[in-house]
């Protein structure tokens, strides 16, 4: 791995975009991840909101992000540039997310989450595929891998000024305005860091589109991905169940730095494997360890087996937040990669809401342990449908 690393640094251009973007990604993970994950708390202590008020809060902002990301795809395809949304979307969701701590109704932290998530559509589908666009195929893999060990490591240090903002006497609401000041510092970088080179054949783009150059592999990969989805509920619930096993608000924070440190750990690893292995192995071992991962929520009962947990639920991210980004890259011509990646998150959209919610509604009506093993058979499901998934010939 560490040649392959040194390839990518001697690319003056990928060098600067892959650390610009990863020192990005490390700050607005810091702002966001103060307050992630003492939201349910918030919401069902401070605001006394159910369960299934944060599947709707959460599903909500998540469909809000990869419907965004399709259409901010497709606008930086037809654009030629990834930078301008890429910087637009950071501002907007680092001006309104600290407003939480204003909120006094769970209705208030929708509408607040929803701006936030739109601030994350904006950007996403651009900054993908400008990552994609400053490293060799070969290095793919690890390039995503980085910026994913970068965001987590930003995810990790968050929770960990939480706690102790909230040991010094500092209230939720506090924390939460804090949040700000890690936010100033990720768009004065986004705004400043990243440069962009202008992308080839920009004056045959207008006549190219997702539909006339999509391949049969990557539809059904997107269906394969959307599946998926309808498992992969809101983090949110584990914080709740963490919370029921008996694990204190105030060792929240840390327990989600926990689950950061390993997605950390394992992020760049899984990335580099894929671009050994190949993308379509890596993704189905990360699936079948969310499965497994979700069948020992169901029946964890103690605060020891909810940490062991959270660490291993790292490893999934790992194998494959980075790698399933890359595969779009694999799939999909660089002229509609914008909108690969859009299409790629609407996937995602049609099912995060029902997904949520209907974990919400689930535990609430079964318990969580019908709703954890709910998630776990369509994980398994969606890898069986990875085996199918062929990546055919370019068009």
């Amino acid at each position: 791995m560490r040649g392959a690393w040194k390839k990518v640094m001697a690319d003056r251009w990928g060098k600067r975009n892959v650390l610009g973007m990863g020192l990005i990604s490390l700050m607005n993970d810091v702002a966001s991840e103060m307050i992630y994950p003492l939201l349910p708390v918030f919401l069902t202590g401070v605001l006394h909101a159910g369960a299934a008020a944060v599947g709707v809060i959460e599903g909500v902002a998540e469909t809000t992000v990869s419907l965004l990301k399709y259409f901010s795809g497709l606008y930086s395809d037809r654009l030629r540039r990834r930078k301008p949304l890429f910087a637009i979307g950071y501002g907007v969701a680092n001006a309104v997310r600290p407003l939480i701590g204003l909120a006094t109704s769970w209705h208030q932290v929708l509408l607040i989450r929803f701006a936030d998530r739109v601030g994350k559509g904006i950007r996403s589908a651009p900054r993908d595929a400008l990552l994609a666009e400053s490293v060799e195929k070969e290095h793919l893999g690890l390039a995503f891998g980085f910026q994913r060990a970068m965001d987590h490591t930003g995810a990790l240090a968050g929770p960990l000024i939480a706690t102790a903002l909230l040991y010094w006497g500092f209230s939720l609401r506090g924390i939460f305005l804090l949040a700000v000041i890690p936010g100033v510092i990720t768009m004065i970088l986004a705004f400043f860091l990243v440069k962009e080179r202008p992308l080839a054949g920009a004056g045959e783009a207008h006549g190219i589109s997702l539909t006339s150059v999509a391949k049969p592999g990557f539809l059904w990969y997107l269906a394969t991905v959307g599946v998926f989805t309808l498992g992969n509920s809101t983090d949110a619930f584990l914080l709740l169940k963490a919370r029921e096993a008996g694990v204190g608000v105030a060792m929240l924070p840390v327990l989600w730095a926990l689950l950061h440190f390993s997605k950390a750990v394992f992020s760049m690893p899984g990335g580099y494997l894929s671009d050994r292995l190949g993308r379509k192995p890596v993704i189905m071992l990360g699936w079948l360890t969310y499965a497994l991962v979700y069948a020992g929520f169901a029946r964890a009962g103690t605060t020891e087996a909810i940490w062991a947990l959270f660490f291993a639920y790292g490893l999934y991210f790992g194998l494959c937040e980075g790698v399933e980004k890359a595969f779009v890259a694999d799939l999909m011509p660089a002229s509609v990669r914008g909108s690969a990646y859009g299409a790629y998150s609407l996937a995602v959209s049609i099912t995060a809401l029902p997904a949520s919610v209907a974990f919400g509604l689930v535990w609430q009506g079964y318990g969580d342990r019908a709703a954890f093993l709910m998630g776990a058979g369509l994980a398994l499901a969606a890898s069986v449908m990875l085996l199918f998934v062929k990546p055919g010939k370019a068009r």
